[in-house]
């Protein structure tokens, strides 16, 4: 084995004790009294012990008011909404699925799978036309072109890309008659209409589903029986059942809970979380400390293995499991010293640029370089292009070399 790849299996079986240690909660034997447990153990007798620790909740089956940090919120439950109710809900109604990307597929199909009438409509013979077919939708029964699609359609729901929304409007929007429903999955068309000339008739109910997940994950929570947490709003109610509609059709689509929002506040955390923590953040940041690793001496194995290797398999699952302060108890005490004393240097360093990165967002000028980027001819090229160059960096090439050693590595296709 070559020395990268015995330090990368160093590095991994070191990280993997870690983990083991960390996500194994165990009582130790010890004298009556004494307090002498693992860390994780007593974090998880505090939290069992605690009330205060839970959520408040209130409320009647299918929505719940619980206490979110001090503010009370409601929830919708998919417990409410059974599939036989969802069906009896929109017998007459013909859900049209406009594209087929990420969210078109995972949305589609949860819909399809519980029972709903739904058609998809994309451009015919294109990739998503191809796409569609081998998930089962049949040309002519339940696959179409997109303006036959929203002809038959009494729910329209918009799931192109935020660009191809701008561009096709002129042709779809007088197909959007009179008692249809206009529905989306981000608030950017319609929030930033000045720039996508995105206007709905005023004579339909405008309603947003927004799962905080990518398509692939909507669709996987579905199929385990999970459900994703969604977002529901509401822009326009010519009906008076617009709420209603968006909270059935939430659960439809294979969300688990929803919360009520805004189309502006939907857009606006969700531009801002994706440039921020969620992607360009944490890429930002994953590089930075590599890069004072390498210019430190460290190995690409060791400097991916303490910059993302411990991250993604180790730590960040702990916060995601119980919280921030599960994470620190889970780790040495020299580890969460340095952690506590850094944390507030971290976020006073990066409380401008988020600033910044929101003020950008709800002025408008992510949506306008999205908008003119994404529309372009080569927008593929180039997107090809940006993402290839990540790849190739060394970080990442790296970290190729490591996962492959990890015990339940498969071989990427």
């Amino acid at each position: 084995m070559s020395s990268l790849a015995t330090r990368s299996a160093q590095a991994v079986r070191q990280a993997s004790r870690r983990s083991t240690r960390s996500a194994t909660p165990r009582l130790v034997a010890q004298p009556a009294g004494t307090k002498a447990y693992s860390l994780l153990a007593r974090s998880a007798v505090l939290s069992a012990n605690s009330a205060s620790r839970q959520p408040s909740v209130t409320g009647v089956r299918g929505v719940k008011t619980l206490d979110f940090a001090g503010t009370k919120e409601d929830v919708y439950e998919r417990s409410d909404w059974p599939v036989a109710k969802l069906q009896e809900y929109f017998k007459n109604d013909t859900l049209a699925l406009i594209g087929y990307g990420s969210q078109g597929h995972g949305q589609g199909l949860n819909a399809r799978d519980n029972g709903l009438n739904v058609i998809v409509g994309v451009r015919k013979d294109g990739e998503s036309w191809k796409q569609a077919m081998e998930d089962g939708w049949v040309p002519g029964e339940t696959l179409f072109p997109i303006e036959e699609a929203i002809k038959k359609g009494t729910i329209i729901m918009n799931l192109l890309s935020d660009a191809a929304q701008s561009q096709t409007w002129p042709q779809l929007a007088p197909l959007i008659t009179k008692g249809k429903t206009l529905y989306f999955s981000h608030g950017f068309s319609v929030v930033f209409k000045e720039d996508t000339k995105v206007i709905p008739p005023k004579d339909v109910d405008v309603i947003l589903v927004a799962p905080k997940g990518s398509g692939r994950t909507v669709r996987t929570l579905f199929k385990e029986g999970r459900g994703i947490n969604s977002s529901i709003a509401v822009w326009q109610d010519v009906t008076g059942k617009a709420k209603e509609k968006a909270v059935a059709l939430g659960v439809g689509v294979g969300s688990g809970y929803l919360y009520e929002t805004t189309f502006e506040k939907e857009v606006y955390s969700d531009l801002y979380g994706e440039r921020g923590v969620l992607m360009g953040g944490i890429q930002g940041m994953f590089l930075a400390q590599y890069k004072v690793l390498r210019a430190n001496g460290h190995s690409p194995s060791e400097a991916f293995n303490e910059t993302v290797e411990e991250a993604t398999q180790s730590l960040f699952p702990l916060i995601g499991q119980k919280g921030m302060d599960y994470m620190y108890n889970a780790c040495s005490t020299t580890a969460r010293r340095g952690a506590l004393d850094w944390a507030p240097i971290f976020e006073k360093a990066n409380l401008p640029v988020f600033e910044k990165l929101y003020e950008s967002v709800k002025n408008g000028t992510e949506t306008r370089k999205s908008l003119e980027f994404n529309g372009r001819k080569t927008y593929r090229e180039d997107l090809a292009k940006e993402l290839k160059e990540i790849d190739d960096q060394e970080i990442w090439r790296a970290g190729k070399t490591v996962r492959s050693l990890r015990p339940d590595y498969k071989p990427e296709a």
